[in-house]
């Protein structure tokens, strides 16, 4: 499973939130993914509740997942809890938008 699952991710890290030049792995916004024999399920977030670009951006990580898992049902589920911040950021994601430890 973690062939799938690597698989799984970098078809993830395709997708970006446009006002964003990062990628939403990146950003954190994947919370969690489980693999079973027939189906995946990612819980994943967004920075903010309003963000105009949510069903398109939960439309290409279905659509990206599904490349990659040939026969199972992929289920996106947007979750708020725990709240979104800057922590869940990658290293490469904060030196990207000059977000080092000093500028937050």
């Amino acid at each position: 499973m973690s062939d799938l699952r690597e698989a799984i991710i970098d078809e993830i890290k395709k997708v970006y939130d446009p006002e964003i030049p990062v990628n939403i792995w990146d950003l954190g916004l994947i919370y969690n993914i489980a693999i079973n024999d027939k189906s995946v399920v990612i819980e994943m977030t967004f920075t903010s509740p309003t963000c105009p670009m949510m069903e398109d951006i939960l439309s290409q990580v279905k659509s990206n997942v599904e490349n990659v898992v040939s026969g199972k049902t992929v289920d996106v589920k947007l979750v708020w809890e725990p709240a979104w911040d800057l922590s869940r950021m990658s290293d490469a994601a904060r030196v990207e938008l000059d977000l080092t430890e000093q500028g937050w």
